[in-house]
């Protein structure tokens, strides 16, 4: 399995790991896969080996399996490893014990995505949503450090300066959270007073939805003529945006964009993110993206439609199949889409391609029960 090595340059020698667990159920792996290896390029790490294992158990001490983690160390070894990046979330745990012995710096899929939502953050309020999740992911790796930190102190009963240290870096880290959710609250009220003007003006709301990549910025810069950054990139955009949603010169309402979803999306960015996600409680009318080039779209499909489900968002939905351009007459005829209703299928890269989408926006009104 061979994937397009970065230039050399000075930094950490890299191995990404991919790892085909058990408790994985997509049914195109590969694509998985590569969809890792793309969140690796997304925040700009250079790696130099690639090894992709199935392991048909996971070890709760180190998550691989004895002979796979040999065959691990083994690599670590002879290319000089320094840091390992794993394809699927670790416990604190298993991350603490693989960098043990592995002798290396061991970053999971939980921390890769963090990083790129703590690059790409631009607003305020997004930037706090992160530092949050981030601070929430730290405390629960440094909970398990006491152990050895600990043993600092020379005799058993004895608690030694490690133990100290962690203790301080734990208050800092609570008492930062603190102040993080009282900044959001105060945020949170701000996006209340705008959401409220905006009810008592009746104006409908368009909001898009779907996962990571799967082209809501290129739709909203169709639909509105505007710029926002549409990079084929994971998380190229996080912060949400409204614009004035106009057809045929007569305003129909506002449209927004959201943060993309993703497999296994760690649990403490979707609280973190629930402030601004709360939006779409208040739609008249979601816009779920989907991209039908990737051989994981109905996988995809499902992780939004969970996600939406566990935020308690239930509102009226037009299935949106865009990127068809890329699909060759034979996987056109396979499509098998009656179950998404109601749905149209675009390429958003063009104003022909989008043009079933603004003709269905034409003629759509929001129902009086909202």
């Amino acid at each position: 399995m061979k994937f397009p090595l970065r230039p050399t340059v000075t930094h950490p020698k890299t191995l990404v790991v991919g790892v085909h667990a058990p408790t994985n159920l997509t049914k195109n792996i590969q694509s998985y896969f590569d969809e890792f290896v793309s969140l690796v390029h997304s925040n700009e790490i250079e790696y130099d080996e690639v090894l992709f294992v199935k392991i048909r158990s996971i070890d709760p001490a180190y998550f691989l399996t004895k002979g796979k983690l040999e065959e691990l160390a083994e690599l670590c070894k002879t290319h000089e490893i320094e840091e390992v990046l794993i394809s699927e979330p670790l416990s604190p745990q298993q991350e603490r014990n693989l960098a043990e012995i592995l002798n290396v710096r061991v970053y999971d899929r939980t921390h890769l995505i963090l990083e790129i939502f703590e690059k790409g953050a631009q607003s305020a309020e997004g930037k706090t949503q992160v530092e949050l999740a981030f601070l929430q992911h730290q405390k629960s790796r440094l909970a398990g450090r006491g152990v050895h930190m600990s043993q600092q102190g020379g005799r058993i009963g004895t608690r030694g300066p490690g133990e100290t240290q962690k203790e301080k870096e734990m208050q800092h880290i609570e008492h930062r959270m603190v102040k993080l959710k009282r900044d959001l609250a105060q945020l949170a009220k701000t996006r209340e007073t705008q959401r409220k003007q905006r009810l008592e003006t009746n104006i409908p709301h368009v909001t898009l939805v779907g996962y990571t990549n799967a082209g809501k910025s290129t739709i909203i810069n169709q639909l509105t003529k505007s710029d926002l950054l549409a990079e084929d990139r994971l998380f190229a955009t996080l912060d949400t945006t409204t614009r004035a949603l106009v057809i045929d010169g007569t305003k129909k309402g506002v449209i927004s964009d959201t943060v993309g979803f993703i497999q296994q999306l760690p649990h403490h960015l979707i609280e973190a993110f629930k402030s601004t996600l709360t939006e779409l409680l208040y739609s008249h009318l979601l816009l779920h993206v989907i991209d039908l080039s990737d051989p994981n779209w109905e996988a995809h499909t499902q992780v939004v439609m969970e996600v939406l489900k566990e935020i308690g968002v239930d509102k009226p939905m037009l299935y949106v199949f865009n990127k068809a351009d890329l699909l060759d007459e034979k996987e056109f005829e396979n499509l098998k889409l009656d179950q998404f209703e109601p749905h149209i299928i675009i390429s958003a890269r063009s104003k022909d391609g989008i043009a079933p989408l603004v003709d269905y926006l034409r003629i759509w009104k929001p129902s009086k029960a909202q």
